[in-house]
């Protein structure tokens, strides 16, 4: 009895393979399918992708429609308890639109990475009344605009070479 019992504790991930959840829908005419294979290393990934392809492909065929790739994202297996995984997102057209019959996944960044920051940078026009430039000031507001990527290298030259020819 215990034997038995251990033995489906054990082995009931193994037999268990994948986890079905439903068909999500994540926008107008846009859905999800993900899977977990909790297979571990006894797991098969490409029998993993083709389930959910073919789940997705069943869910539009019962709407009468074609499912249209979206994206995928799979994930290996990793460490203990980290499992496989696959995600498929889909559109459904009908079965005489002409997108159902050039149909490719186009391959995406897996990581996207953006960077937004505010600057703010002190420029004021020189006074006439100025009799003496300061010419140290001037370079060093100079390099931290082409620091912070707001003037090329060629244009802190160029704007160096001005500064340089007006304090001769």
């Amino acid at each position: 009895m215990k034997m038995t019992f251990l033995a489906v504790v054990v082995l009931s991930p193994f037999l268990g393979g994948c986890q079905n959840p439903e068909v999500i829908q994540i926008s107008p005419g846009v859905y999800l399918l993900g899977r977990d294979d909790h297979g571990g290393v006894f797991g098969n990934k490409n029998a993993l992708k083709a389930g959910v392809i073919r789940d997705a492909n069943a869910f539009a065929e019962k709407q009468g429609k074609v499912a249209i790739p979206v994206s995928s994202k799979d994930h290996p297996v990793g460490v203990m308890g980290d499992w496989a995984s696959f995600e498929y997102q889909f559109r459904l057209v009908d079965k005489d639109d002409p997108q159902a019959r050039d149909v490719t996944l186009v391959p995406r960044a897996d990581l996207v990475i953006e960077k937004n920051e505010r600057v703010t940078v002190d420029i004021r026009s020189k006074d006439v009344s100025e009799k003496t430039p300061d010419l140290y000031a001037d370079l060093m507001k100079l390099d931290d605009l082409r620091k912070k990527g707001l003037i090329t290298d060629a244009e802190f030259e160029a704007q160096k070479q001005k500064l340089l020819q007006r304090a001769k």
